[in-house]
């Protein structure tokens, strides 16, 4: 029995587009539908507008396109800007067993390798279907989850990049290994960047980890050598990590045969994804009742001690930020009682002083159910309680979010979200040229003609 690092990259070099089952090829190109268009939304942000700038100072090889701007640079700068953007709004996918993850913040790397490796469709969707595969895989490794004790999950993206990357790249085994060992040594990533007061690390530092793949696989296959049991090895995760009990036997089970694609969710809100369910459930409650902000007297939200925790502390009664108010329980429960649903401009700097949520923050009151954490992750509950000025109560509790594998976007939920999100950046005979290009992605010999679509109108090339 070889390594851990070594079983993984073996999975990733045997797999071929032939191997995977048409569900699974379909949701491969939904997720790249969804990111697609979470980085189409977050263009004109300042933060992506600064990052974007950075990229284009830096210069390098023109050999991959940065999705919406245009402009072209090398594969490893492309990756970093690419997943940035899907990250930006909070608003792409998420998986969480033991662990938290987003797999799409991998899905820049898979187009930016495939475009500058002259790929086909059918490469890029079998990038993305390991890119998922992996990762979901890592987020039930660990128990309780490395989050749990401090850890960002970025620090587990960057064992799956190196092997995205490497892929695409046609290297060998022990290059790969190679690969795993130099990124998996070197992208730790300190829970702190999700904690108290949020900064754009908190979208950054996943992105930061896709892009330490390539940098990883491009060093790897000129021959630089890398610890080959960096997770079970001496001083290696799992030594160093040990305030967990690890089930390494989880990193490779079913691979290749029981795919986890199809057990990722959606999501229908641009925010942490704890606040989705206690959104829902106010949602549902305001809409069955005929309720709006200026009924309200006081709002009791059940939760994780997690989300009464992290979520709701004090600065989050206190957003001044994108970031922080997007992780804000209290934000964001106010929001939808203001403008009965949330969405990425409700988080622009002019929501954030709207005074009807300053008005409707101190009425929130985020409290811990142990029945509900002793659910968690299996089942992520929570439980809403609106009480109306003339005293009545009305409470609503919800188990699955929106975009779940148990509540699902339907295709055309998906397509709805994807063009509300390209709508101030794309024509919509454009748009639908894309969504069209998308589902017939396999049909592309050359990828590089796919991604030529994946530019705002009068973007650059």
């Amino acid at each position: 029995m070889g390594s851990i690092s070594r079983e993984m990259a073996e999975f990733a070099r045997k797999l071929e587009y032939e191997h995977l089952p048409s569900e699974v090829v379909r949701e491969a190109k939904r997720f790249l539908i969804d990111s697609i268009g979470c980085a189409f939304a977050a263009l004109d942000s300042e933060d992506m507008l600064a990052m974007f700038r950075m990229i284009q100072a830096l210069g390098g090889t023109p050999e991959a396109i940065v999705m919406g701007y245009g402009h072209r640079t090398n594969a490893p700068n492309a990756a970093l800007m690419n997943n940035l953007l899907i990250r930006a709004l909070d608003y792409n996918d998420i998986y969480w067993e033991q662990d938290p993850s987003h797999p799409s913040d991998i899905i820049g790397t898979a187009i930016s390798c495939a475009e500058a490796q002259g790929k086909s469709g059918k490469d890029l969707i079998l990038a993305i279907v390991i890119a998922y595969e992996l990762m979901m895989r890592w987020c039930h490794a660990a128990v309780p989850g490395i989050r749990e004790v401090g850890w960002h999950h970025a620090s587990l993206t960057q064992f799956v990049s190196p092997l995205v990357a490497g892929k695409l790249y046609d290297m060998n085994l022990d290059e790969m290994v190679a690969a795993i060992g130099i990124s998996g040594s070197s992208h730790f990533t300190l829970g702190g960047v999700v904690a108290g007061h949020l900064t754009n690390m908190k979208n950054t530092a996943d992105p930061l980890a896709a892009q330490a793949g390539v940098y990883a696989a491009l060093m790897a296959r000129q021959g630089i050598s890398g610890p080959t049991e960096v997770i079970e090895g001496k001083e290696g995760l799992i030594e160093v990590l040990s305030n967990v009990t690890w089930n390494t036997e989880e990193l490779t089970k079913g691979l290749g045969s029981d795919f986890l694609i199809t057990s990722c969710s959606y999501k229908a809100f641009p925010t942490e994804a704890l606040t989705h369910q206690p959104i829902s459930a106010t949602l549902n409650t305001c809409q069955r009742n005929n309720i709006t902000y200026k009924d309200v007297k006081e709002i009791l939200v059940e939760t994780t001690t997690r989300g009464a925790d992290i979520l709701s502390d004090p600065s989050k009664y206190n957003p001044q930020t994108k970031e922080t108010a997007d992780h804000s329980l209290p934000y964001v429960i106010a929001v939808a009682l203001v403008e009965g649903n949330v969405l990425p401009k409700s988080f622009n700097e002019e929501a954030i002083r709207d005074p009807r949520i300053w008005e409707m923050l101190p009425k929130i009151k985020v409290v811990a159910d142990p029945e509900i954490d002793s659910l968690f992750p299996r089942i992520k509950r929570a439980r809403v309680t609106i009480t109306t000025q003339d005293g009545k109560t009305f409470t609503d509790q919800t188990d699955y979010a929106k975009g779940a594998p148990e509540d699902p976007l339907s295709k055309l939920e998906l397509e709805a979200k994807f063009k509300a999100n390209l709508t101030d950046h794309v024509a919509p005979e454009r748009m639908d040229g894309i969504l069209n290009a998308t589902w017939s992605l396999e049909d592309f010999e050359d990828v590089s003609e796919y991604v030529r679509l994946l530019v705002r109108d009068g973007g650059g090339g």
